[in-house]
């Protein structure tokens, strides 16, 4: 949580206005050291959907939306040889992928060089039509030349109503489990009020959520937000956290924000994506020696 008890310092990167309303100053993180350590090839495992998988997950949407990302943007070879690396070298057994930033292709060709049973594959859909979203799904595992997907999230909802307004939806997600299309199913929130609706609902076996010390990019601040987490925690959800930097906002701080990241203990992985193996092995030495 985001308190004075918390912080014995003060916290940077947020508006004068977040800061000013709870007695802080910009300056720098002090976040106590951790009671207990952890490694990025940890095998963790994601709620009560029974699917094991490594704490960090490698990220593939970098500044991604519109069919590219950050990482898709190092080409082909480059791209998939650094997901390879990173299974192979650092024991990260999570790609979280995404329609929306075109990285399944690549995902793919480090697939067809590694047992698949061995890896989760997270994807998303934004579709918000139960047909598209049907078709999606067809779509993606041709796409990741898989037969099945670990988890599939309703990519970015907002809404406070979501989870009536798209009901078909994740009927058609709901429908896909029981025939052994997807192993679990979720959302992926960008709002409080979406965020609290995913909390209360039963459907909801995954949640990427957004979280770091400064509440950059975030639903609400980290206090508020960690409290809607804690009940999902409660209810078996599995969580994995994103925007563990700020969209880039701590990115010169990384340690910082992985400490936060593993301090709350309300993540069960967490999802950053590296552009280059020296950022891959930095984040993975960073865990160890938070």
């Amino acid at each position: 949580m985001l308190r004075r008890d918390f912080l014995r310092g003060t916290v940077t990167g947020l508006s004068a206005a977040w800061l000013s309303k709870r007695g802080l100053k910009a300056a720098t993180l002090d976040i106590p050291p951790l009671t207990r350590k952890y490694n990025a090839q940890d095998e963790v495992v994601l709620g009560k959907t029974g699917i094991r998988t490594s704490r960090l997950a490698m990220g593939t949407g970098t500044v991604g939306w519109g069919g590219a990302s950050n990482q898709t943007r190092l080409g082909m070879n480059p791209f998939s040889t650094l997901l390879l690396n990173g299974y192979h070298e650092n024991g990260l057994r999570f790609f979280d992928t995404a329609d929306a930033y075109g990285s399944h292709p690549y995902v793919a060709k480090a697939l067809k060089q590694i047992p698949r049973d061995k890896v989760i594959v997270m994807t998303k859909t934004f579709n918000r039509n139960p047909a598209g979203a049907r078709a999606d799904l067809d779509r993606f595992r041709k796409e990741l030349g898989t037969d099945y997907l670990d988890i599939v999230l309703i990519h970015c909802v907002t809404e406070d109503d979501w989870t009536e307004r798209y009901r078909g939806v994740m009927d058609v997600l709901s429908e896909a489990k029981e025939k052994g299309v997807i192993r679990a199913h979720g959302v992926s929130c960008h709002s409080l009020s979406a965020l609290k609706a995913a909390a209360a609902s039963p459907w909801v076996e995954v949640d990427l959520v957004r979280l770091n010390p400064i509440g950059s990019h975030m639903d609400a601040d980290p206090e508020t937000v960690t409290g809607v987490i804690k009940q999902m925690r409660a209810d078996g959800k599995g969580i994995i956290g994103m925007k563990i930097l700020g969209q880039g906002d701590m990115r010169n701080r990384p340690s910082e924000a992985i400490r936060y990241a593993l301090g709350t203990g309300v993540l069960d992985a967490f999802t950053i994506g590296a552009e280059s193996q020296k950022e891959q092995n930095d984040l993975t030495h960073r865990i160890a020696a938070a």
